[in-house]
């Protein structure tokens, strides 16, 4: 299995003038291609820094990040942008849609950014919305729709570049048991075929979905676990 992400010694340190708070604390970290990990600790422990870091949203203060191979431990603002584009999708507890925006339209905005022309640009929205079932919703705003669907809009969001890699932010917590396991088993597709998945969770339910669980704990990895257990 070729390597997708691998971060040495990476540590990250929040400073105000009177306080320095170790967020990440030389944390080392695998994970290969089409491999799906969840992050576990206790609020506070780094799991969000670790995200962001990942999602080229934040760089470390020291330490090293490789990114399907390149080096982007220290890269521009500019350059982590271009970096985002097509490579990573995200996921968010908040949903994080644009309330003036259409579902058809928030599914569409990453490919506008990227460029893509606009016939191209429907075919794939089209095909994102078929396959998280929301066709049906595709001229209604976030307001509209219920919290299930608002998380299949950003899920569709998330695939519509056909990224290589995918983080996911507690993708369950605001939703209701039944739209949190439509959500995992939606995750899970995606893993099946192929693309690799970073997922952020309190849930020991959500984290039986993984291949692999990485615990933290005060900005440290604290040790690994096999999971699966949801596949079985």
């Amino acid at each position: 299995m070729e390597t997708m992400i691998q971060v040495n010694e990476l540590t990250k340190v929040f400073k105000t003038d009177e306080v320095e708070t170790w967020a990440l604390d030389k944390v080392n970290i695998e994970i290969g291609q089409g491999e799906f990990v969840a992050v576990m600790g206790p609020s506070g422990c780094g799991k969000s820094t670790l995200l962001h870091i990942l999602g080229l949203l934040d760089s470390p203060s020291s330490g090293q990040y490789l990114l399907d191979g390149k080096d982007v431990s220290s890269c521009s603002e500019s350059k982590r942008n271009e970096l985002r584009k097509g490579m990573l999708g995200f996921v968010f507890q908040s949903f994080n849609l644009i309330d003036e925006l259409t579902v058809q339209e928030n599914i569409a905005l990453p490919l506008l950014y990227m460029g893509v022309p606009k016939q191209e640009r429907q075919r794939r929205v089209e095909e994102a919305m078929a396959r998280m079932d929301i066709m049906h919703r595709s001229r209604h705003y976030p307001r509209q729709i219920s919290g299930g669907q608002q998380q299949r809009t950003a899920i569709a969001r998330a695939i519509v570049t056909r990224p290589k890699l995918i983080l996911a932010d507690e993708p369950t917590g605001n939703l209701d048991s039944k739209n949190g396991k439509e959500v995992m088993g939606l995750l899970s597709e995606l893993h099946r075929e192929g693309t690799t998945i970073v997922m952020v969770t309190h849930s020991q339910h959500d984290a039986g979905y993984a291949d692999r669980i990485i615990h933290l704990f005060d900005g440290h990895v604290l040790g690994e676990e096999e999971a699966g257990l949801q596949n079985l």
